[in-house]
C-alpha cells in the first residue's frame, strides 16, 4: 500500500504552530487532556516516527540475502530494523559506560 506524502502546511497554519511552540508550558491549557500516570502495557514506541530514508548500495553475502528474501517481501525493511536494533543496543551500552 502506497502512503500519501504529507501535505505542506499553509503559511497561516505554520504561523499558528510557531506561535504555539513559543508559548511557555504554563500558558498552555491541558485541561482537556488526561494526565498519563502509567504507560499502557501495549504501548508502541516510535509508532509515528518516520525517519527520512536514504538510498544506499550495500554488498551482502549471497546466502545472507537469500535468507532475508526467503521470509517474504520487505527484506530491506528487515535489514533496516536489524541495523536499528543494533544501533539502539550500541547507544545503550555507550551511555552505561
Amino acid at each position: 500500500m502506497l502512503k500519501q506524502p504529507t501535505k505542506k502546511l499553509s503559511g497561516e497554519k505554520r504561523k499558528a504552530l510557531e506561535a504555539l511552540a513559543k508559548l511557555p508550558d504554563e500558558k498552555i491549557d491541558f485541561s482537556d487532556i488526561p494526565e498519563i500516570r502509567e504507560l499502557p502495557s501495549d504501548r508502541v514506541i516510535g509508532k509515528f516516527y518516520r525517519p527520512r530514508k536514504t538510498a544506499v548500495t550495500i554488498r551482502l553475502d549471497s546466502d545472507v540475502l537469500a535468507w532475508l528474501k526467503a521470509s517474504g517481501d520487505g527484506y530491506q525493511t528487515r535489514i533496516n530494523d536489524y541495523l536499528r536494533q543494533r544501533m539502539r543496543r550500541n547507544r545503550k551500552s555507550a551511555t552505561r559506560s
